[in-house]
């Protein structure tokens, strides 16, 4: 038998005996999501080939052309989107981490962000972008004191060696 296997799930027994009642049900709501986001993930990547594929057979995807290019890649930004949303909760529900953590929340904003820029039309005018630009320069802000501060507390560390 796969090695990873039964002490993977010894492991995870042994941890569920001396998790509080609320740690439980954290786990529990963690995995229903990840359940769901994966399903979704897989409805939108079939919608996603089905779109692909019809503008394949009506000649009309060309890349070049800007809406066609907005509708293939914001459907695969909102994919990737989605499957990092999932990646986060089931980080969470392995390690057995807090529910929230912002750093990853603030990364999936700015890759929102980034589909946004994506799929916005080239009439927009410019305060929206201006607001968009603003918005990625704080959470981008945001992002890298998050990291600085995992960074300094990760140096603080006496290393494990």
């Amino acid at each position: 038998m796969n090695e990873k296997g039964p002490s993977s799930l010894s492991t995870f027994r042994d941890e569920w005996r001396v998790m509080s009642f609320y740690e439980r049900f954290e786990q529990v709501i963690a995995l229903i999501l990840s359940t769901v986001i994966a399903v979704i993930v897989v409805v939108s990547l079939v919608q996603l080939i089905l779109t692909v594929f019809t503008l394949l057979f009506m000649d009309a995807f060309n890349p070049l052309d800007h809406r066609v290019f907005q509708t293939v890649f914001g459907m695969i930004m909102t994919l990737l989107i989605a499957m990092e949303f999932k990646h986060s909760i089931i980080k969470v529900a392995l390690r057995r981490d807090s529910i929230i953590q912002v750093k990853t929340v603030v990364l999936i904003a700015l890759i929102a962000l980034a589909r946004k820029f994506v799929i916005l039309d080239p009439d927009a005018g410019p305060a929206k972008i201006a607001a968009l630009a603003g918005a990625s320069l704080a959470l981008g802000v945001v992002y890298w004191l998050l990291r600085e501060r995992d960074d300094r507390l990760q140096s603080a560390r006496p290393s494990q060696s």
